[in-house]
């Protein structure tokens, strides 16, 4: 954890444990650091209990689960997200997915179930999204 971090979660300290630290961990492998430290450098006294509740039993409890890999629930969660029509999270879990090795060829047929399945608005918005998070990677790899 770095020291921005640990700032944000001392007053929490004594309420964190190995859970909170295992899906912390997880949550960062899916996610990458920047985005989890940006989460957790938000943290207040108001959204610290869903913040614990997210890492511990989202990320610690769920995702590390043995009956599925990352990748494959990175996969579920597109889906279910899509269907749930949570752009925020989607694009989140695009970045996720990407990081879990899910290719870009596999985000199109993803989002192809998607609109066939959920209707064409939640398939359009994802591919939007998808492409968005794509297309940030390019520059990003261009700078």
């Amino acid at each position: 954890m770095d020291r921005k971090q640990d700032a944000a979660l001392e007053p929490y300290a004594g309420l964190l444990g190995e859970k909170f630290e295992k899906g912390l961990e997880t949550r960062r492998s899916v996610l990458g650091d920047d985005y989890v430290s940006k989460s957790i450098s938000s943290i207040s006294e108001f959204n610290f209990p869903i913040q614990k509740l997210t890492t511990e039993y989202c990320w610690n409890e769920i995702w590390n689960r043995p009956g599925l890999s990352h990748r494959d629930r990175s996969l579920l969660n597109l889906g279910m997200i899509s269907a749930l029509n949570r752009p925020h999270e989607l694009r989140t879990h695009v970045i996720g997915a990407l990081n879990n090795g899910i290719s870009p060829a596999e985000l199109t047929e993803i989002f192809l179930q998607v609109a066939v399945y959920c209707g064409m608005p939640a398939g359009l918005d994802s591919f939007r999204i998808a492409k968005s998070v794509l297309d940030e990677q390019v520059q990003s790899a261009d700078d």
